[in-house]
């Protein structure tokens, strides 16, 4: 009997609905090659619902995400509504309340796609970001000291954990190990960080004495922001804590080409995991049929190989090489050559070709 799955779709504000769409074009194209079947679940979460009634995430809502078999995220951001409002009442809510304490961040270069980089090739660029996600300073504690006046004080504090550190690092070496990979670079600051990071260093080497096959190193988060410049090649697998880890990946999103081919995860491994495109919504292009869909194609790739469909997963993303390779001609948006919904197009055709 084929698998069925039931698919939570938030397509969100600005462009994520309009990159959503192909990449749910490019599900039903895999899907019917496949023969797997899906009952997709939509959800108007995001800025205009917020302006409209003043609600981010319903509890019923959220208990029905709970249910679900994955989440499909287009994007979150909207211009009209403070900066906080929806990530915090939205995604971290999400994340939080599904413990998807893995955020993943491929950052590979596929063969065609340009990188700043100079003298960089795609067997350079093949690494794999895990980063804490539930922990660290984004779990919101601190508060303000007489604020508004000149003796104002802002604390924010940093909340880690041996259990979100260790199944954290835990997984990065399980990945390591699945994928066929070399070494687990733990980047944390443990010159100054000295009660987070003697954690992260203490448990990283207590985890990696039962995986003696994987090799293992450590760097300064501001060394390995120079080094992923540099020398890319020299990293594996990275695992580090929420805030180094949502630095570093943007840096890698730039050197894989940019924001139009990068796509994440937000992963519990036992649960209910989310899948996005990483680059926003980017309300200046919304309605033009202009934006790269290719992040949130790849981030379906992702999701179909969480959920087991994993020469579906490959069959998505053989497409995506094959139209950076031999159609597009910039990942950026208008820059393309073709639309929005044509860049689609092109996926589901290589697809029903493979």
């Amino acid at each position: 009997m084929a698998n069925s799955y039931r698919i939570g779709v938030i397509p969100g504000d600005g462009t994520g609905p309009e990159v959503v769409t192909e990449g749910l074009k490019a599900l039903a194209a895999v899907a019917e090659r496949n023969g797997f079947s899906y009952d997709l679940i939509k959800y108007d979460l995001g800025g205009d619902r917020y302006l409209k009634t003043g609600e981010t995430l319903p509890a019923s809502v959220l208990k029905e995400l709970k249910g679900l078999h994955a989440i499909y995220l287009g994007a979150i951001g909207h211009p009209e509504v403070p900066p906080g409002i929806l990530e915090q009442g939205i995604l971290l809510t999400i994340r939080f309340a599904l413990d998807q304490y893995v955020n993943l961040r491929p950052v590979v270069l596929y063969p065609g796609v340009w990188t700043p980089l100079r003298d960089k090739k795609p067997e350079d660029i093949d690494c794999v970001v895990v980063r804490e996600n539930t922990e660290g300073l984004y779990v919101g504690s601190g508060g303000f000291l007489r604020k508004g006046t000149p003796d104002e004080v802002a604390v924010q504090e940093s909340v880690n954990t041996r259990k979100g550190v260790e199944r954290c690092i835990r997984y990065a070496f399980e990945l390591c190990r699945r994928q066929g990979r070399k070494k687990v670079t733990l980047c944390g600051k443990t010159n100054v960080l000295t009660y987070a990071f003697d954690l992260w260093e203490r448990t990283f080497h207590e985890v990696a004495e039962e995986y003696r096959d994987i090799e293992t190193d450590y760097a300064h988060v501001d060394a390995l922001c120079m080094w992923m410049v540099k020398n890319p090649e020299w990293f594996d697998v990275i695992v580090t804590d929420n805030m180094f880890g949502d630095i570093i990946t943007d840096l890698g999103a730039m050197i894989q080409g940019g924001m139009g081919i990068a796509a994440g995860g937000n992963i519990n491994p036992e649960g209910v995991s989310m899948f996005e495109p990483i680059g926003g919504s980017a309300p200046k292009y919304t309605g033009k049929n202009m934006i790269n869909p290719l992040a949130a194609i790849a981030a379906l790739a992702m999701l179909l190989d969480d959920l087991g469909e994993e020469s579906s997963g490959r069959q998505v993303e053989g497409a995506i090489k094959k139209v950076v390779k031999d159609d597009i001609k910039s990942m950026d948006a208008g820059r393309m050559g073709y639309t929005t919904q044509e860049v689609g197009d092109l996926v589901v055709k290589y697809i029903s070709e493979a």
